[in-house]
């Protein structure tokens, strides 16, 4: 699946800071094809987010639905990022897009693949571990050899 997007990648390299914010710019007043191209510029920062946070299985099998939500995220935050941010003492900090998408992108992998985990009890039948309010433990005894059994 991650082969498909490798011309992508290859095609839309990373960018400068300043042509970066330039297409930021340009997205914000309504270009359509300056929102398309920071996405598609983006598309190797989110593969390389999801192989960072998540367990090859789960790649196997979460992988496109979570890029494809990633996407998403991604045009959200184009609107929303601040090209005039400044710090708290009034300092103009231009921060790369990258850094301001980077903790959202990771914190939707986690969520989603807990969600999705503790819906299909893949840790029950796969792991010996259980997702449990959030956090992965140990299966019970009887529970294991009940498992262990089937």
């Amino acid at each position: 699946m991650w082969k498909s997007y490798s011309a992508i990648i290859r095609r839309y390299q990373k960018i400068p800071s300043p042509e970066e914010r330039r297409l930021i710019s340009k997205a914000q007043k309504g270009s359509k094809k300056s929102r398309e191209e920071l996405v598609l510029r983006h598309i190797g920062f989110v593969i390389f987010r999801i192989h960072k946070v998540a367990f090859p299985a789960l790649i196997r099998r979460f992988g496109e639905d979570l890029l494809e939500e990633a996407i998403l995220i991604i045009y959200k935050k184009i609107e929303s990022y601040d090209l005039n941010y400044c710090d708290k003492h009034g300092n103009s900090n231009p921060v790369k897009f990258t850094s301001y998408i980077w903790k959202r992108i990771d914190g939707f992998i986690i969520d989603t693949l807990k969600k999705e985990l503790s819906e299909s009890n893949y840790y029950d039948r796969y792991s010996g571990y259980a997702l449990r309010n959030g956090d992965l433990s140990p299966m019970s005894g009887q529970r294991e050899a009940d498992e262990s059994i089937s």
